[in-house]
């Protein structure tokens, strides 16, 4: 006769508090103290010295912070089964939330993306983050559920995280809808072909060549259309070869490219004009043709993917003047020129950047020292505390600090992931690299648009810039992990 169990101080909420990662809490505490002294030293004010006064930028962080521990304790108190059982409830309910705020939250900056409550703002697509990573996590935890079984677990993966992302869109919030697609390199780890990885990096080249070369000519198209024209030959080449596994079809693409580029030379130098749009479509069409046939004789079907790779590469192509122009707001498009060297404005666009890195740069090894740092004391830098964080610390503390921040960061997430490889359950695993994934996302965007790698979209340093809603979004993120960590002890019990 089985009895049932008996509740033990272990299975408790408050006997599972002895199974936390301390590590990885330790970590966040460092971080969101480091957070703070750098919001100090960023919005420092010789008349107001006083860090924890709450007219100062960084006592008003404080308060943000001891409301977090507050959070983050209840978040490792809550019964874990809460967390699994009412995934899809919370998720529910944010989007919701999402949708309240399009109408109601006042117009900031453009955007319709703050909800003000009283003294304080919230920004409701920070708490869409875990949200989004409940409801995945609840999803992949379903019985017998795997992603590659049939094509409709997909849509339901996809549609978890595109409405969301649709809905902070409408906010024009577009920095905080493009986090979420780091959700991909979980459905990535999961089980989804790398192809679709491949597709989005392609799709990112494509775009940025296209825009950056746009100005010069090749065989009269716009060089940039040229050079991704050369990409999808390259792409078709080398997935007959490595993909589709076949050599001779590869090789004999490539002599029908090269021939057609050598004639297309010699004619060039003869004096005769070779349209460059007729010549770039023509000899991809024709290697296509010659891919399909080779496909119905050789029965090798997945040559198919070869031939939708390289004509949806074209449809992209052909697609990104009208994305460009006419859905980014024309300060998008302009911050995008500035990133990509198109443009050099250094009075408007790219003033923080430019600012940005003269700041960092300035702070050499071992930097100037805390408080001492010229470009922060005299305001050059707008928005320094918040999505500019980074700045204030490469000055400062120079390249020894800038590096050490990035240690830090990079054994949180390390830590993140091996949480999640250790979990007995694909609830735990699909959160845990939901998390991983926002982190990699959030440092590696904000860091790349502050020394000018990444266009400037408004993406907040995890832990360091300013601001409640970043704060607790990922305090959430971080410690219900904790709690669905220290749970596996129970179940193993």
């Amino acid at each position: 006769m089985a009895f049932p169990r008996l509740s033990t101080p272990e299975s408790s909420p408050l006997g599972s508090l002895r199974y936390v990662d301390w590590f990885t809490v330790v970590l966040y505490l460092i971080l969101v103290a480091a957070g703070m002294v750098s919001i100090y030293a960023a919005s420092y004010d010789f008349d107001h010295a006083n860090m924890f006064s709450f007219d100062e930028f960084s006592g008003k962080q404080f308060r943000w912070i001891g409301l977090s521990l507050f959070v983050g304790l209840v978040l490792l108190l809550i019964d874990v089964r809460v967390y699994e059982n009412y995934a899809y409830v919370i998720y529910g309910a944010l989007l919701l939330l999402l949708v309240v705020t399009i109408f109601i939250a006042p117009d900031i900056k453009g955007s319709r993306s703050w909800l003000v409550l009283g003294p304080m703002s919230l920004q409701p697509a920070e708490f869409g983050k875990c949200a989004t990573a409940l409801c995945l996590a609840k999803l992949f935890s379903g019985y017998n559920f795997v992603l590659n079984a049939q094509r409709s677990n997909y849509y339901k993966a996809l549609a978890i995280i595109f409405l969301p992302v649709i809905l902070i869109l409408a906010q024009k919030e577009t920095g905080s809808a493009l986090v979420y697609m780091s959700l991909f390199f979980v459905l990535y780890r999961e089980g989804m072909s790398g192809l679709v990885l491949l597709a989005a990096l392609c799709a990112v080249i494509f775009f940025v060549v296209e825009v950056k070369y746009t100005g010069s000519l090749m065989l009269g198209i716009p060089m940039g259309q040229a050079v991704v024209f050369i990409m999808v030959m390259v792409l078709i080449v080398a997935m007959l070869a490595i993909y589709c596994k076949q050599i001779e079809a590869a090789r004999n693409t490539f002599l029908w490219f090269a021939g057609c580029g050598a004639l297309c030379t010699v004619l060039s130098l003869v004096g005769l004009q070779v349209p460059g749009l007729l010549f770039f479509l023509g000899s991809i069409a024709v290697a296509l043709v010659y891919c399909l046939l080779l496909m119905f004789k050789t029965k090798a079907k997945n040559i198919i993917i070869t031939v939708s790779a390289a004509a949806i590469s074209i449809v992209f192509l052909f697609s990104v003047n009208y994305v460009f122009t006419g859905v980014l707001q024309p300060h998008q498009q302009q911050r995008i020129r500035v990133a990509l060297g198109v443009e050099d404005d250094i009075k408007a666009a790219g003033y923080n950047v430019n600012q940005s890195k003269i700041a960092i740069g300035s702070g050499g090894l071992f930097g100037k020292g805390f408080l001492n740092g010229t470009q922060t004391k005299l305001k050059y830098v707008p928005e320094q505390h918040t999505d500019f964080i980074y700045c204030t610390i490469g000055e400062e503390e120079g390249f020894v600090g800038s590096a050490t921040v990035l240690l830090l960061f990079l054994i949180l997430i390390l830590r993140v992931i091996a949480i999640g490889e250790r979990q007995p359950t694909p609830f735990g695993r699909v959160y845990a690299y939901c998390v991983a994934s926002y982190f990699i996302f959030h440092i590696g965007i904000n860091i790349g648009m502050v020394i000018g790698l990444c266009p400037v979209i408004g993406i907040p340093l995890p832990f360091f810039s300013y601001g409640g809603s970043s704060l607790w979004g990922f305090t959430f993120l971080l410690f219900i992990l904790l709690r669905i960590d220290a749970s596996r002890r129970d179940r193993s019990m």
